[in-house]
């Protein structure tokens, strides 16, 4: 019998000689808190294919985003930089990102050889600005700031431009079944979960894994607008959790000192709801967690089948948290763990770092990204960039000198309050300062994670207040809005009532 001829093509769908530096994948939820993960050990939430991304990677149970919410948090992811060097403090629109932040992570590979592509949230303006990307395809969510603006909002979102190609949906639009991105409301999604926002971010992933440059390395910044609201997982999401035991949100015996909360009102930030519509939340919440983790399965077949997983490093972060109800506050921009504390996992290629499958209890933080992902692609870190590499504790060192506490900040112009929420930790301790009332909390997050007990006057902590309050005093020490002030006999102090602006006075913007 004659011998079948050998087959010609490669084994490897990569060609010979192409470019072996890692390529890159930086996945990017919306508002996930930190716990809500199986392996942090939430009783609840099912992430089997995060924890095996957490079983073959280094994950940092003391990650924090130090300006909790969407714009300021991707300013940090992008740059590499604190606030108190890229100057947004808070949530605005309308600011020039490129001209604003010129140097940008995606900027830094494209320029070394990479090839840069961007799915999904990207949440800068102009919106449809690439800052260092080749590529972007845009969904924002509902983006309120852009519909005011562009009466064609699907020009400024191609996953809406995709929906109403499909068979049926010329007319659709992401809001169809009555829920906005910001209402405490869960119900599941109205059409077919092959159009769901998670789906089809997933799915142009994977189309441009197979048409990407093979010649080139790749970075992929994949950023779902889930599990931040509308809470709408696909119905098998949400029936998974419909039984699940809710446990009580936590209530700090300082919860009635903040002012402005309006009880059951659907977009309060701050009120109690009753416990069937907080169930309803957490079931939509964690189903959309769980819709996502899937399609990190979709990630790992193709990756597999492609002959790319050997040499390709994954990065799953969030931009920060949700506080889900606990002191009966729901979103973001506070100093509390709920909306600050994010999960952040570093999978090297093949999951052989010396530190795979350990959690690290380092304070890390979103601005340390850039310089990470950098230096594993052995690209120079640029000087503008003030985050830290993680690569010596993803192969196992023990630093002496890693940083000792994290300090974050948020403008707050709701529930009551048009002030800074200034905080340190080490993911210990937390010390929070309030810039307009210059109220202060203390927590030990050890001993309380619910935040719960507010010990700042607590006669057995006076020292440890004060030294907290001194490393926010040097940390704000300088800054323009005069936080600090020396008193008369020399000794620096926290001066509260002093102005605010969600950006630094030398950051552009040029929509106001």
């Amino acid at each position: 019998m004659r011998a079948e001829p050998a087959d010609p093509r490669p084994t490897s769908p990569e060609p010979v000689g192409a470019d072996q530096r890692p390529n890159i994948i930086l996945i990017c939820v919306d508002q996930m808190r930190g716990d809500t993960m199986s392996s942090a050990g939430h009783p609840v939430v099912q992430t089997p294919n995060l924890d095996e991304l957490v079983a073959t990677g280094t994950a940092f149970s003391s990650a924090y985003s130090a300006t909790p919410t969407c714009v300021p948090a991707r300013v940090a992811l992008f740059t590499g930089q604190s606030q108190e060097r890229h100057g947004r403090y808070g949530y605005r629109e309308g600011v020039r990102f490129q001209e604003a932040h010129p140097v940008t992570l995606q900027g830094t590979l494209r320029e070394a050889g990479y090839q840069t592509q961007a799915i999904g949230k990207m949440h800068v303006w102009p919106e449809r600005a690439r800052c260092g990307f080749d590529n972007v395809l845009l969904h924002d969510g509902f983006l309120h700031f852009a519909r005011g603006r562009h009466p064609r909002h699907e020009d400024n979102d191609d996953y809406l431009t995709w929906l109403r190609r499909q068979p049926g949906l010329a007319a659709a639009d992401i809001d169809d079944h009555g829920v906005g991105c910001n209402d405490v409301v869960g119900r599941p999604f109205d059409k077919d979960e092959r159009v769901h926002p998670s789906t089809w971010a997933m799915t142009e992933a994977v189309d441009f894994l197979k048409r990407r440059d093979p010649t080139s390395p790749f970075f992929l910044y994949l950023s779902f607008h889930r599990p931040h609201g509308p809470f709408d997982p696909p119905q098998w999401a949400w029936d998974l959790y419909r039984d699940a035991d809710v446990a009580e949100p936590s209530v700090g015996d300082w919860e009635d000192e903040l002012p402005g909360r309006r009880d059951h009102r659907i977009r309060a930030q701050f009120g109690r709801r009753s416990r069937a519509v907080r169930e309803q939340v957490l079931r939509g919440y964690w189903g959309n967690i769980t819709h996502i983790d899937l399609q990190l399965n979709r990630l790992h077949e193709t990756l597999t089948a492609r002959g790319l997983a050997h040499n390709t490093v994954i990065c799953f972060v969030s931009d920060h948290g949700d506080m889900m109800g606990d002191h009966h506050l729901y979103q973001k921009a506070v100093g509390y763990e709920g909306s600050v504390r994010v999960p952040f996992v570093v999978q090297v290629p093949g999951g052989h770092g010396a530190a795979a499958g350990r959690w690290r209890d380092e304070v890390v933080e979103l601005r340390d990204l850039a310089p990470t992902l950098l230096d594993l692609a052995g690209v120079d870190i640029p000087d503008e960039m003030d985050g830290r590499s993680l690569v010596p504790l993803l192969a196992g060192a023990e630093p002496q000198d890693w940083r000792d506490h994290l300090h974050g900040e948020h403008v707050i112009n709701h529930f009551g309050l048009v002030e800074q929420m200034h905080w340190v930790t080490d993911g210990s301790s937390k010390f929070c300062w309030f810039s307009g009332s210059g109220r202060e909390q203390f927590f030990d997050l050890v001993d309380d994670p619910g935040e719960c007990h507010d010990l700042n006057d607590h006669p057995s902590r006076l020292a440890e207040v004060d030294a907290w309050r001194a490393r926010l005093v040097a940390d704000l020490s300088g800054r323009e809005e005069g936080f600090v002030r020396l008193t008369d006999d020399g000794a620096p102090e926290l001066v509260p009532g002093r102005p605010i602006s969600s950006c630094a006075s030398w950051v552009p913007s040029a929509a106001h």
